[in-house]
């Protein structure tokens, strides 16, 4: 990427997106439709900047940005996307929000950070498709859960199978079901669709632990393992990375992972760890060996998530399935 000079920061809605740009501050409120787009463009033009020496600083705002980030790439124009936590942390003490300011501070936060940015590559369509269909069935099976807790809340007060409550919830239930199974189904058409695609998904379920809802979750995650370099990156990503914890003579703590991470991927690999724990020998072995020890569980499944996410990254980089029980190949 060419060295950026000049960054305007982008605050989305879903309605409305607010630009800033950092070194006339000047300040552009737009509409979140591709007439706003346009404005947008024909704005840029009157600053007079080299749009190969343009960066777009936004916050991860899920589909609220989806048809702007269409557009940017449509138009070559290079937007990164940071974390709203990292701009927080950076502004220190402040006072006051609105959305120009807003988009004033992440502004500031990648003029700061100019050197260290990097532009957001585009997705291959399959990749887009794939996220959508999995985030719809992520809501789904939410939904299901919470219908699911709620026949179980409504059997332990007394209410019989026949009730017309309980029914209700019945019905709900497998209409979910149906339509999982149809998104999933849609899912399995978009990798065999992809040679890249499905032979990655397949060598990941090679691992014990690792299923089609965790292979899918991280090919997403790691663009086909094109965003990250190496498993280590990951694991920051995903807040399993143990980081050191001391300051001077005063200060001795253990290594610790740290909050700030992708929830649901550090969630999906405790049930991996926890999974691969049960049927993996070697993995089992070292669980055992280690608690039996007095070293704490949770620590030691966090190991085991790592061992996990290392070997996933080992077969996709030799594209060959993993070997059980064979060392050097983890």
């Amino acid at each position: 990427m060419q060295k950026v000079q000049h960054i305007i920061g982008a605050d989305l809605s879903k309605k409305t997106i607010d630009l800033f740009y950092h070194l006339k501050e000047t300040y552009l409120k737009i509409e979140n439709n591709l007439q706003g787009f346009k404005t947008m463009l024909k704005w840029i033009n009157q600053q007079r900047v080299n749009s190969f020496e343009l960066i777009i600083v936004m916050e991860h705002t899920g589909l609220y940005s989806f048809r702007f980030e269409e557009f940017l790439h449509r138009h070559q124009i290079l937007f990164t996307k940071v974390s709203a936590l990292a701009i927080k942390h950076s502004m220190g003490l402040v006072r006051g929000k609105s959305d120009k300011i807003d988009a004033c501070r992440i502004a500031a936060y990648g003029y700061e950070k100019k050197d260290k940015l990097s532009a957001e590559l585009p997705n291959s369509k399959e990749l887009q498709r794939l996220q959508l269909l999995y985030a719809t069935r992520e809501r789904l099976v939410k939904q299901k859960v919470g219908l699911m807790n709620a026949v179980k809340e409504y059997r332990n007060i007394g209410l019989l199978q026949n009730d017309p409550v309980l029914q209700s919830q019945q019905r709900l239930i497998k209409n979910y079901e149906k339509e999982i199974a149809k998104l999933e189904a849609q899912i399995d058409d978009i990798f065999k669709s992809n040679p890249s695609l499905q032979k990655n998904h397949f060598l990941l379920q090679s691992i014990k632990g690792v299923g089609k809802v965790l292979a899918t979750a991280i090919i997403i995650k790691t663009r086909n393992f094109t965003r990250f370099t190496n498993a280590r990156k990951f694991a920051c990503f995903c807040g399993t990375a143990p980081f050191e914890h001391t300051s001077g003579t005063s200060i001795k703590g253990r290594t610790r992972v740290s909050h700030l991470a992708d929830k649901q991927m550090k969630t999906l690999l405790d049930l991996s760890a926890k999974t691969a724990i049960q049927y993996d020998k070697e993995l089992r072995e070292y669980y055992l060996k280690r608690t039996q020890n007095g070293k704490p569980k949770m620590s030691t499944i966090n190991i085991v998530r790592n061992k996990i996410l290392y070997r996933m990254f080992a077969v996709i980089k030799r594209q060959t399935p993993f070997i059980e029980n064979y060392l050097q190949a983890a």
